[in-house]
């Protein structure tokens, strides 16, 4: 095996916290893509033939409404599928895929998937496990955007961001522009929400950081 290979194996065992077995199994039919930072995975109609299995970074299934606005539909961590999942799987895509970072992923042709799957039950757990976050994840945004305001939206989202680390920080601090795609809001709304808590003290910026100094007082105002 060459080196390369033991690294995507590696890469796919962290991102899903699977055996070697499974995860040199699933090397074996991957290849290995990087992307950076913005760049452009599948494009809005692409019709599939791979399963992408994010191994490292971050990235974001974005739609364009009717006023220009980008909405976000779905966001995916190391260990996160999207694309092909199934030999059948014909149906364009009804998303274009960006990497909102520094993105890595294992590429499968999706009958190759499906043949893993039948073969290791393990996998097709982790892959149960995988889609019910995404899908978690996606009626939390949708009941975020029909019960809170603009703002409640900002808040809650930084609460969430903290919770992913330590409860308080959030490192990098986040983007405004990166927030309002993830809350449904504009850049302005975003910024004067945010500004608004500094001013107030409930969030300070440290270096690179967005630390939540008060987050009960933060909690009280997600409404």
């Amino acid at each position: 095996m060459t080196g390369s290979a033991t690294e995507l194996q590696e890469l796919i065992r962290a991102a899903l916290g699977c055996s070697p077995v499974v995860a040199e199994a699933i090397a074996a039919r991957a290849v290995a893509r990087d992307y950076p930072a913005n760049a452009l995975i599948l494009r809005h109609g692409d019709r599939l033939g791979h399963a992408w299995l994010v191994t490292a970074g971050r990235a974001q299934a974005l739609v364009y409404a009717i006023d220009g606005q980008m909405v976000l539909v779905h966001e995916y961590f190391a260990g996160d599928l999207f694309g092909a999942v199934a030999v059948a799987d014909v149906w364009p895509l009804e998303a274009e895929v960006v990497a909102a970072e520094q993105t890595s992923a294992a590429c499968v042709p999706a009958a190759d998937f499906v043949l893993l799957v039948e073969r290791h039950g393990s996998l097709a757990l982790l892959l149960v496990r995988s889609l019910v976050g995404q899908l978690r994840a996606t009626s939390m945004r949708m009941v975020d955007r029909t019960t809170l305001s603009a703002p409640g939206r900002v808040y809650a989202e930084l609460l969430r961001l903290a919770r992913l680390g330590d409860g308080t920080t959030i490192r990098p601090a986040p983007v405004h522009a990166a927030l309002a795609v993830r809350v449904q809001s504009t850049r302005e709304t975003v910024s004067r929400a945010v500004n608004a808590l500094e001013r107030r003290g409930i969030v300070r910026r440290d270096n690179d950081a967005l630390v939540i100094v008060a987050g009960q007082r933060l909690e009280e105002m997600v409404v």
